[in-house]
């Protein structure tokens, strides 16, 4: 220990609490990448720097613990009473972690002169684990996501769809051709905090800076739009991305490109899509044999003719009309997630 600090108890109370509360951060963070994601990575991510922040955790720190006279016991805030979803616990206990490596980092160069280093280094380590967490979260989720839901423009679009949400659905497209920025910008912020409220993922269709604006968790790009190399560089590697494809060459170019899930369809003919040919449920079949990454068969599917594209292989659907325009979007919801789960 430095010696001007040698008679003084401070330094190693601020260093047992901020080890503690490191380590307590990644264990939770690390139960879930075992259990949630069963991504053992990341899990073995976490077990390493909880045994290096072990190690700086000795018995004279220890020994400086004084719990019964620690002002800081009997503090505390509403927000962290309460957790209102997974994806809100992670970030709590990721900020946790690094504001405690921050300070490990800061006193701890004024206690051994590795110990600023090391912590620093860690830091930075928590922050490609949030980076990679955060990805991983996103693409489990989509992957579990049996229906998906893209909008319409409605006069009831934010009742439809958080009563899809009551429903069981848990991955909305927001799609609007026609509208301003100004109001789709402030449509998409609301759609966003609806969906996260309801933990499910929402997706912004061909805009990448209003997906980047809102804290969407994707976008979804048609084959006329960018590129999806220049949408990742745009977007970053944590955000999903999707594409459109209609046809055997597409996806294959989709899935080359790095699309996180493609589109396949339409499956009927629709207005949504309109004067696009459908691609039937042989484009269906195909994708079923052939596709090795997440993919939803779209275009005129509904309650009556989903089981043909079940048959066909198709495990996950994406729908526009039949919720939008549903008399209870809710029941609805819950009918296709239904006859999707068999």
């Amino acid at each position: 220990m430095n010696e001007t600090n040698h008679n003084s108890l401070s330094i190693p109370r601020i260093l047992d609490a901020n080890l503690d509360r490191a380590r307590e951060g990644l264990r939770i963070i690390e139960e879930w990448c075992r259990f949630g994601l069963e991504n053992s990575q990341l899990a073995e991510e976490c077990k390493q720097m909880r045994q290096e922040i072990a190690h700086w955790h000795t018995s004279d720190l220890r020994l400086a613990r004084d719990t019964p006279n620690d002002p800081g016991t009997e503090l505390s805030h509403p927000q962290e009473e309460k957790r209102n979803s997974i994806d809100q616990l992670l970030q709590a206990n990721l900020c946790r972690i690094q504001e405690a490596l921050r300070v490990l980092e800061e006193y701890g160069k004024l206690y051994h002169p590795q110990m600023g280093l090391t912590f620093k280094q860690i830091r930075y380590q928590v922050y490609t684990l949030e980076s990679n967490l955060l990805q991983s979260y996103r693409l489990q989720k989509l992957k579990e996501s049996p229906l998906y839901l893209v909008t319409s423009p409605h006069d009831n679009l934010f009742s439809i769809v958080e009563k899809a949400l009551q429903g069981g659905l848990n991955l909305v497209q927001y799609r609007d051709k026609n509208t301003d920025d100004i109001i789709k910008l402030e449509t998409a912020k609301i759609l966003c905090q609806l969906c996260h409220k309801y933990e499910a993922l929402f997706i912004m269709n061909d805009r990448v800076d209003i997906a980047l604006a809102v804290n969407a968790d994707g976008v979804h790009l048609g084959q006329q739009d960018i590129p999806i190399a220049l949408a990742r560089q745009i977007i970053g590697p944590n955000r999903i991305i999707g594409r459109s494809t209609t046809n055997e060459q597409e996806m294959a170019k989709a899935i080359t490109e790095g699309a996180d899930y493609i589109g396949v369809g339409p499956v009927y003919s629709t207005p949504t899509k309109a004067g696009k040919k459908a691609a039937g449920l042989t484009y269906v079949n195909y994708a079923t044999n052939t596709a090795k990454i997440t993919w939803f068969a779209i275009g005129g599917i509904d309650t009556i003719n989903i089981n043909e594209v079940i048959n066909a292989g198709a495990k996950q659907i994406a729908v526009v009309r039949a919720i939008m325009e549903a008399e209870n979007p809710t029941i609805i919801t819950k009918k296709l997630l239904s006859q999707l789960k068999g």
